[in-house]
């Protein structure tokens, strides 16, 4: 008697459960390119950059992020190229977790140019939106945008529209 409840719970059991649903990971990599718009100030010109992403998951539908753009934009006072870093950390929350995860957050910011006349740095903080859709469990292809003001001591406060696309690796 034991052994045929054995095997009517086994039964009951491999034939009521349901398929297991992939789970997205929780920490990703990636890398963007995009645009920076420095609305025309005197101190910087419009540019694209190249960036380094990574999130990692925390709960409730909020992410830990941070991406470090690197950029090249033209100087108008010396009319030459310099170089730019931008690092930034912030959080953001996810309306849908799935294949589709549409986003908002806000970022701190910093941003370091290089320049022959002498180094600027500047500290900013913004809103983005954007969103990322996975083509297959642990890769994702997306876009943003986002709005920064970044300040400094030394010049003009700057203020800057960004827009990227990217792809990202989740494990």
């Amino acid at each position: 008697m034991r052994s045929l409840l054995l095997v009517l719970g086994l039964s009951v059991a491999f034939f009521a459960a349901t398929p297991a649903h992939a789970q997205f990971a929780n920490r990703s990599l990636g890398l963007s390119a995009g645009y920076m718009s420095f609305n025309n100030t005197a101190t910087l010109n419009d540019t694209v950059f190249l960036g380094f992403d990574a999130s990692l998951y925390i709960e409730g539908g909020f992410e830990a992020v941070s991406l470090t753009k690197i950029a090249f934009p033209e100087d108008p006072i010396s009319g030459k190229r310099v170089v730019g870093l931008a690092p930034s950390l912030g959080i953001r929350y996810l309306f849908l977790e799935e294949s589709i995860r549409p986003y908002l957050g806000a970022d701190l910011s910093y941003l370091h140019v290089f320049k022959p006349q002498g180094d600027s740095s500047f500290f900013g903080v913004g809103p983005n939106a954007g969103i990322e859709f996975f083509v297959s469990d642990s890769i994702s292809l997306g876009a943003r945008a986002q709005f920064n003001v970044y300040l400094s001591l030394s010049e003009q406060v700057q203020t800057s529209l960004i827009l990227s696309g990217g792809t990202a690796v989740y494990f």
